[in-house]
């Protein structure tokens, strides 16, 4: 005979994917009222763009060639898809962070105990994280625009590449919610969720043509993921050094971000709710 207990002890969550999409929208606002209540975290999350916008136009902008010129204004054009798209997947970190203090102070155990859909809380986390890198995308851009970055192609060509942008930055705060839930302290996450970014933002041809790496590392470069959403932006932004490569993604680089952004999400999704089920503090 089952006991009043363990009936209470192990609840069983609702079903149904409006339940899904209610549950994730509730801990999605639980988290925004606690990042409100943090500023510094949304003040920290914009200088760090803007010390890279700063930083490359003005460091490096004089000694890079783009197109056969050195033209600092054109290294800005061709610098800024890529300072967008560092700017959202880094936020990756701040996902896995996240994740993990919730985990270390229990709060993950509280959640699993409740009768809500299984994956809301890792669901509602991603997208809170999503808003926040969105004003970040915006607060660069006013920056870029100061700088003298402009775009090309219109405003409804500009508004897609900023959607595949924070698709892509949608798709890694996925890999950062599993290195959250699979380690034991927030600095593990926040390192863990670091390491592997360098080299996939840096390896890509987010700060310089894939034609100017060795051989060996063109083909990494422009089947990066990355690499894909960035290229996808300078098409759209209709900023100069688009690639010439025959790689595919390179050659249909909309197309190219989508797969990999979708991609991404179904797999560390899966991969994450699988983890959020059997992760301990």
């Amino acid at each position: 005979m089952t006991s009043v207990t363990d009936a209470v002890a192990a609840p069983k969550p609702r079903g149904g994917i409006a339940q899904s999409i209610s549950d994730s929208l509730v801990v999605a606002k639980r988290n925004l009222i606690r990042m409100s209540r943090i500023p510094e975290m949304v003040i920290f999350g914009l200088i760090q763009p803007i010390m890279f916008v700063v930083l490359f136009s003005f460091v490096f902008g004089g000694s890079m060639t783009i197109g056969g010129t050195t033209d600092p204004v054109v290294y800005r054009e061709f610098l800024m898809a890529g300072i967008f798209a560092q700017t959202v997947t880094f936020a990756t970190a701040g996902a896995g962070a996240g994740i993990a203090d919730d985990m270390h102070k229990g709060l993950i155990d509280r959640f699993r105990a409740l009768p809500m859909a299984r994956g809301a809380v890792l669901t509602g986390r991603t997208l809170a994280d999503l808003v926040q890198t969105a004003l970040t995308v915006v607060v660069l851009a006013i920056v870029a625009l100061l700088v003298g970055w402009r775009i090309h192609e219109g405003v409804p060509k500009a508004l897609g590449a900023f959607a595949l942008l924070l698709l892509l930055g949608y798709a890694f705060s996925w890999i950062g919610a599993l290195i959250g839930l699979s380690v034991r302290t927030p600095e593990a996450a926040t390192s863990g969720g670091l390491i592997w970014l360098f080299p996939v933002t840096f390896i890509s041809i987010a700060f310089v043509d894939s034609a100017q790496m060795a051989s060996w590392l063109q083909p990494i470069a422009e089947w990066n993921p990355f690499s894909a959403t960035v290229q996808a932006c300078r098409v759209l932004f209709g900023n100069p050094g688009v690639s010439t490569s025959d790689a595919w993604p390179m050659q249909h680089p909309v197309w190219a971000s989508l797969i990999w952004s979708v991609l991404i999400i179904v797999v560390f999704r899966t991969l994450s709710v699988r983890k959020y089920r059997s992760a301990t503090a």
